[in-house]
This record gives structure tokens, C-alpha cells and sequence, in this order.
């Protein structure tokens, strides 16, 4: 790969004295007599890596982590799977997020342009109380699992603390699954409890789901409650729906407790159960411990994203992606949540910026798609909006390309630190990310995750710089999963992450390591490309395709082809501004394109139109989908899918059949 030698972005020395991170070097070196206060980074990571016990202390103890540390930090720490952390230690995920009890905002909602609330902390503790005390006399225990199927709205958060603070489990999903897709998740959990939704809005439209939620609720026999929150409606008929009540009738008995019993519980205690994207089978039910969690989110918060008390933290994110977890966890750095439900494309993306006005929003996260799409679509926040609270921009959920970087910089904030950030739902967090007291370089990711051992391996297990590779883990951290629900031999657990490499988490993210110790993630390995056994990462002939303003968006995939012979040929599929169409032309600057900034082998046999791309409910494109229903395989969990009759556009294609 090759880099602009100078970075676009770097923090003032004022900017810098004042970092969350440098305070946190400060207190480190006095803490262990270590040198590190005025460190570069790659020292402090070093450190982090090779002390990992004096590294997490530290966290611990400079977050303000509420619980009892115990005297042991790490047991079998050269074992991955099989180490633990902090193995005598007592906390309670909820108390720590809800430590601040006074009048400020806490919690603040957008419901697209139609719902606008906000809750104090004083207040969200209040409605913690009195959920966590209804949902006690229903008889929800420590281990219990509770689920919601919900909107990114107050009473998601709220139902979330009121299970942790009970050590119940929680797990959600976003109102737009369907009913398969919901059985598929929650029908392996088995919930005591299910927080639904009434309906909820998007793109200007409201959208019901009572039906949805009757032919749920019958079909769950675990449950033995529903709750419905009132979000779009009014009047609630609840006769179809078995054991359901209204959020306010189940917690109006309880509005007396307004103290909240926090069970103290072991650090690798249960907190959340996650799902895979569920696109090639039945979702894997990942779960993840509560002080595995609660440290690696206050570790990324306040050191890597550099998050203050009374900052005001933003993620557009669903209930069913990982990235809602992690935003709540900015309760523990003392910020205020900015949540918003619905399309983030509302006024062509305009909303977002408007709603990062008028709260004060210092960091904004969204998704690579979202700023392609705004950038396509010509909009120039920097002129059009103030944003001068705004010190971070967060990307995630594919990789953002390098013209991403100059569409931030030039057209939303020049003085900004663009994180484009990695790791997923099996981690609930990242594995590399941004690094507010360092560099930006264009197309970079700025560093590994503090504590996280992260390299990049070629296909014999060596470490490589300046290569494409796996990406890898090769040491334990405190956030890896427990294991997998129903996986009691951990056979599954273990197949999904070291069965490529012994005692080394593979991530399955096909990456290379920069001169300056970024990263540049290539897209999942999974997906790859390998004409004529050349590795190819799919986000390389992404970045060219999409710099063309003809092309909205594109999918490739490698078709087995000649038939049988073991080789693939590159085939992409395009998506172009509506009324146009792919024409020779067109096909041939696309090629001339891709040619010129990449390699022959980069260039795709095959080029095809079609009206829309399929894409998982948080969004991310499925080419394993794709290549399936063009080799007549079927594709095992439409349910998955925000739109799976995008599929049928790829389905027996004529051109690809020569």
C-alpha cells in the first residue's frame, strides 16, 4: 500500500494536553514507575501488551470502575481460550453506568423529525428503579435472560440497566426483523421477559408490528411477559398478543422504589447474548461478560475516543447491531447519549448535522456507507451547519476508503479526529481504532486497540508489515466472549476464532499493517477474491468503482469459473444513479478505473447492473449471499437481511452463464 507521507489531520499541542489519554500516561507512570507520561503511543501500546496486568489495573482504577478489584489480575494469561480476568472481582455493570444521579441530561432522543425527549440522570435512574423492582416481582433472576425488540430509544436503555442491575442477561434486536428473524435469535435464548415495541418510523413512514409481535410472542414458550411500550400510537389493543401488558401499567405499582439493589457479581458474569449476522445459517449467540465489557468500553470511550464527562456522544445505531451496546456504555464516562431512531438519510443525511447543532454533539458516529451516501449525494455540512461543539467523527461497519477521509475534512469539519474504527459483535468493541493524541492519515486506521496484541499474519502464521494478511489476535483481553449459548463443549466457540491459527484469535478480516502502525482492513476474509490464487480484498476494487459518480454503490463476488476448474473470475455488480444505464462505455471506464489504481487481476470479467444491493440490517453489503444465489446455492437465513428481495436482481443471470 502506498500512503501520503504527511498526515491530514493531527491534535494542537492545546488539544493534546488536554486528552483523556494523556492524563491517563500520566497517572500510569506514577502509578507503576514506568516511563510514560510524555511516551509515543507505540510505547504506551507496547506496555499495555506485555504488562496487561498493570495495563487493566490502571483502567480500572483511572475510569473509576465501581466494584471490588480483588487482588488477582489475570489466570492463565498464555491461554487463548482459557484465560480470566480479574477472578475475585465484584461489580454490577448498571451501577457503573449509572453513577451520575443529578438534573443534566443524561439521555437524549430524536425519533426522526416527529419525537423529540429527554431524561435527566437523576430521572433515568428513577425509571431504572422502578423497572428493575417490577421485573424482580415477576420473578427475574440473576442469569435470566431478558429481550427487547426495540427502537434505539430511552426505554431500550432503561429496560438494558433495569435486567444488568438484576444480573439477568439482556438481548435485542431492532423492530425491523421479522418474525423468523426474531424466533431465529431470541427462539435459542429464551427470554423470560420481551420489551416490544407498538411500531416505530422510518424514512418518514410509520411502520406497525403489533401483528408481528402476537405471532412472535405465540411462538416463544419461554416468556412470561410482554411489554409493550407505547412509541407511534395511541390507543393499544393487546388481546392478540399473549401475556402482554403496557409498559406503564407493569411498572405502576413500583414508583415508590426509588433506590436500585445492585447485585455484585463476578466479572465474567453474562451481561449481553449478540448475534451473528446470521447470513450463511442460524445466528451464533455470542456472550459477553460484564467486566469484560465495562473495561474495554471505558478503555475505547475515554482513551482512544477521548470522551469527557458532559460531552455528548452520538452512534446512529439499531438495537441490533453491536455499536448500540458500546454507545450505551458512554454512560460510564459521565457522557450525555445522543440517540436517534429512523433513517439516517432523512433530508438526504442533513438531519444528523442538524441534530449535532442543536445538542451540542462533540462526537458524531456513523457508518462508511452513510458518508458515501452523503457524499454522493453532494451534501456540504460544513456550510450549511455549525457544529462547533463537534471534536470527533467516528466510521464504522465497512471500511472507509481514503476519499471518505477528504470528503470529512473538506466538506464536515477540518478540524476534526476521524476515527475509523474496527472489531465487531464478536468482541463487542474494536480491535483497532482511532488514537485522539496522534496522526490522521488518509485511508488509515489510526492504531490497535490498547491491550489488544494485534498484528497481521500471512498464510504460514508470521507477523507481516506493509503485507495483506489475517488479522489476529495474539493475546488474551478481557472482552472475549465467554463462549457461545448452547455450545457447552465450546466446539463452536472455539471453530469460529483459533481453529486457523493455535492459541491466536483469527478475526476473519483480510488487513495490513501501515508504515505509520495503521491499518487498512481489505474487507472480511471470507470474502476475498482469488483469481488465478492471487488474494484480493473486495474493499480495494469498492474504493475505485465508487469514486465514479455514475455508481451508487457495488457488490463484487468471485464466480467459480470455468466450471469446476478451481478458478474464480471477478464479477461486480453495479447500482447507478437512477435513469441511468450500463452501457459499454461505461463498463470500460469502470475497468480503465480499477486498472489504473490497482492491478490486472483487480479487474472484474464481468460487469452487471442491477436496482438495488442486499445488505444486513446494519447494513453492511452480503457478497457470501450473492455469490450463493449466483451459483445456485441457497441462501440460509434471509431473515438476516434489511432487504432480501434484492437477492432476485442476481438470480439466473443470463451474462453469466458465458
Amino acid at each position: 500500500m502506498t500512503t501520503t507521507a504527511l498526515p491530514i489531520w493531527q491534535p494542537s499541542p492545546e488539544r493534546l494536553a488536554g486528552t483523556r489519554l494523556t492524563a491517563f500516561m500520566s497517572a500510569a507512570e506514577k502509578r507503576w514507575n514506568q516511563r510514560l507520561a510524555n511516551a509515543d503511543f507505540s510505547t504506551l501500546h507496547r506496555w499495555s501488551i506485555e504488562h496487561p496486568e498493570q495495563f487493566w489495573v490502571s483502567v480500572w482504577e483511572f475510569c473509576g470502575v465501581r466494584g471490588e478489584m480483588g487482588g488477582t489480575v489475570l489466570v492463565d494469561g498464555d491461554r487463548m481460550p482459557g484465560a480470566q480476568w480479574f477472578p475475585e472481582a465484584r461489580l454490577n455493570f448498571a451501577e457503573n453506568l449509572l453513577r451520575r444521579r443529578d438534573e443534566s441530561d443524561a439521555l437524549v432522543f430524536w425519533g426522526e423529525d416527529k419525537i423529540k425527549r429527554r431524561l435527566s440522570h437523576a430521572e433515568l435512574y428513577r425509571q431504572v428503579a422502578h423497572l428493575a423492582q417490577a421485573l424482580r416481582e415477576l420473578g427475574v433472576v440473576t442469569g435470566d435472560r431478558v429481550a427487547a425488540w426495540m427502537p434505539n430509544c430511552p426505554e431500550t436503555v432503561i429496560a438494558m440497566l433495569a435486567t444488568a442491575s438484576i444480573g439477568a442477561v439482556f438481548t435485542s434486536a431492532s423492530p425491523d426483523f421479522g418474525i423468523q428473524g426474531v424466533l431465529d435469535r431470541f427462539g435459542q435464548t429464551e427470554p423470560k421477559v420481551l420489551f416490544a415495541c407498538d411500531g416505530y418510523y422510518y424514512n418518514g413512514k410509520t411502520v406497525e408490528v403489533m401483528e408481528k409481535l402476537g405471532a412472535v410472542a405465540a411462538r416463544l414458550p419461554s416468556l412470561e411477559k410482554v411489554v409493550v411500550v407505547p412509541y407511534v400510537y395511541q390507543n393499544h389493543d393487546l388481546t392478540a398478543i399473549p401475556k402482554a401488558v403496557m409498559l406503564a401499567d407493569f411498572v405502576a405499582p413500583y414508583h415508590y422504589a426509588d433506590a436500585i439493589e445492585f447485585a455484585p457479581l463476578p466479572f465474567a458474569h453474562p451481561l449481553y447474548i449478540m448475534y451473528s449476522s446470521g447470513t450463511t445459517g442460524a445466528p451464533k449467540c455470542i456472550v459477553h461478560c460484564a467486566g469484560g465489557a465495562l473495561l474495554q468500553h471505558l478503555k475505547e470511550h475515554q482513551l482512544h475516543a477521548d470522551v469527557r464527562p458532559d460531552d455528548r456522544l452520538f452512534y446512529f445505531t439499531t438495537c441490533g447491531w453491536m455499536m448500540w451496546n458500546w454507545l450505551v456504555s458512554g454512560l460510564a464516562a459521565g457522557a450525555t447519549l445522543l440517540l436517534y431512531d429512523g433513517s439516517p438519510l432523512l433530508d438526504q443525511g442533513a438531519i444528523m448535522f442538524d441534530y449535532a447543532d442543536a445538542e451540542g454533539m462533540t462526537h458524531f458516529g456513523t457508518s462508511a456507507k452513510f458518508i458515501e451516501s452523503i457524499a454522493k449525494a453532494g451534501l456540504k455540512p460544513r456550510e450549511t451547519n455549525k457544529l462547533d461543539a463537534l471534536r470527533a467523527v467516528f466510521s464504522t461497519g465497512s471500511p472507509l476508503v481514503a476519499e471518505g477521509f477528504d470528503y470529512v475534512y473538506t466538506n464536515i469539519k477540518q478540524d476534526i479526529q476521524l476515527a475509523s474504527i474496527s472489531g465487531g459483535t464478536d468482541i463487542i468493541s474494536c480491535f483497532v481504532l482511532g488514537n485522539p493524541n496522534g496522526p490522521v492519515y488518509r485511508g488509515e486506521i489510526q492504531c490497535a486497540g490498547l491491550g489488544m496484541a494485534v498484528e497481521v499474519f500471512d498464510d504460514d502464521g508470521r507477523a507481516v508489515h506493509g503485507e495483506k494478511g489475517e488479522l489476529v489476535c495474539t493475546r488474551p483481553f478481557p472482552v472475549m466472549p465467554i463462549g457461545f449459548w448452547n455450545d457447552s463443549d465450546g466446539s463452536k466457540y472455539h471453530a469460529a476464532y483459533f481453529d486457523r491459527f493455535t492459541n491466536i484469535w483469527c478475526h476473519g478480516d483480510f488487513a495490513e499493517v501501515t508504515e505509520h502502525d495503521g491499518f487498512v482492513i481489505y474487507g472480511r476474509s471470507d470474502a476475498t477474491l482469488n483469481p488465478g490464487g492471487v488474494r484480493i480484498g473486495t474493499a480495494e476494487i469498492y474504493r475505485q468503482v465508487e469514486k465514479l459518480p455514475e455508481v451508487l454503490e457495488s457488490l463484487v463476488i468471485g464466480q467459480d469459473w470455468p466450471v469446476d476448474s478451481g478458478d474464480v473470475r471477478v464479477v461486480l455488480f453495479v447500482r447507478l444513479r437512477e435513469g441511468l444505464a450500463l452501457d459499454e462505455a461505461l463498463a470500460a471506464r469502470i475497468k480503465q478505473v480499477i486498472r489504473e489504481n490497482t492491478t490486472p487481476r483487480h479487474v472484474p470479467a464481468k460487469i452487471l447492473q442491477v436496482a438495488d444491493i442486499p445488505r444486513t440490517k446494519s447494513g453492511k453489503i452480503v457478497e457470501l449471499a450473492v455469490r450463493n444465489v449466483v451459483h445456485g446455492e441457497p441462501v440460509k437465513n434471509r431473515e438476516a437481511l434489511a432487504n432480501p428481495e434484492a437477492l432476485e436482481h442476481f438470480r439466473n443471470r443470463t451474462e453469466l452463464l458465458s
